[in-house]
This record gives structure tokens, sequence and C-alpha cells, in this order.
């Protein structure tokens, strides 16, 4: 076959589908490109027009799961004020949703225990956690904090919520089930943090 009708048969997106879903249920070892390429109905030379090696592929993986986190994060960020919540909070709920609705994922971008696995996401968890931060001290009122208090309270916010969400992932609980519980989470979390008067 034509390496463009490949190309255009089998395209980038249907591969990292595929790859995350043999990843998830298989483990990133038990698989290779060739039970990758079994698994879409073509060789396992069809994936080199796109991916050198498997490595490659999960490092693509984990890219494009932590930029739709980002995005999502983003977006609550850019999105309608919600007069019951601080933007902090509407932070870690978002934070909270992504990770009980795309459960898999997250497990692959902050639970995985493979150091080679590790290698590749370490940097993308170190990215997340930068914009996190970011923006959680945008929304600290500002004289009321120390330096310290500004590195140390966006951690302990994300140190919680991956708690709560790696809890809830193990229970095999959804987002909408436990709504509830992590609403409650997030407020006893920014309780006292000194957040600006007015509701943003």
């Amino acid at each position: 076959m034509a390496r463009r009708a490949v190309e255009q048969e089998l395209s980038r997106e249907r591969i990292l589908e595929a790859a995350r879903h043999l990843f998830i249920t298989k483990g990133y070892r038990a698989i290779s490109m060739r039970s990758i390429g079994q698994h879409l109905g073509y060789s396992h030379g069809s994936l080199y027009y796109h991916f050198k090696e498997k490595a490659e592929l999960f490092y693509a993986i984990v890219i494009e799961d932590f930029g739709y986190l980002s995005s999502c994060l983003n977006g609550v960020m850019s999105g309608p004020e919600i007069d019951e919540f601080t933007r902090t909070e509407l932070l870690l709920l978002e934070f909270i949703r992504f990770g009980l609705e795309h459960p898999h994922q997250y497990e692959i971008m902050f639970m995985t225990r493979d150091e080679e696995l590790l290698a590749y996401c370490r940097s993308e968890q170190s990215r997340c956690l930068d914009l996190f931060a970011s923006i959680v001290r945008g929304h600290l009122s500002e004289g009321l904090h120390t330096e310290d208090s500004l590195k140390s309270i966006p951690l302990s916010l994300f140190l919680s919520a991956h708690g709560f969400v790696s809890y809830y992932i193990q229970e095999k609980a959804t987002f909408e089930e436990i709504r509830p519980a992590a609403v409650n989470h997030v407020r006893n979390l920014c309780a006292h943090l000194h957040l600006p008067a007015s509701r943003l």
C-alpha cells in the first residue's frame, strides 16, 4: 500500500486511541507496535509512518492527555462565573472531574510506578503543576501570604485533589456520583486561604 494511502486511512489519532486503550488494559510492557497494528487491522509497519517506536507513541499519548487537561483548567478560568464558587474551587473541581471522567488516562499521567514511563511523564507533570500553581496564586489575596506560602499552597491543593481522585478511582466512582463529596472537599481545602472577598 502506498505511503500516502496508509497515512490517509490510518490516522495518527486512530493509532493514539488504540494504543492508549491497549496500554491501559494490557500494560505498557505487554504491548508491542505489532500488537497495536494487529488491533487496528494493519501491519505494524504502517504505524512507523507516524511513530518511530513504542516509546515515542506513548509519549505522544502523554502529551495529548496533559494538553487536554491544561485546556480544561484554562477553560474554567476563562469560562462563566458561578456565584457559589471561587475560581480556585472551580479549578479544583475541574481537576477532580477530569480525573474521574478519564480514570485510565489519569492513571497513566499521575499514578504509574513504572520508572521507564515516569521518565516520559515527569516533564508534563511539572508543566501541569506549574499551570495549576500559577492559576491558584493569581487568585490568592495580595499581601496576606508569604513568598513561601505562595509556593506551598498550590502544591498542597494539588496533592489534596490528587489524593481525592486517586481514592475514588480505586472505588470506580464517577464524578457525578461523588460530586457532593468533591464540593465539600474543595470547600474545606479553600476555607482558610484568604481568597479575595468578592467571589471571582
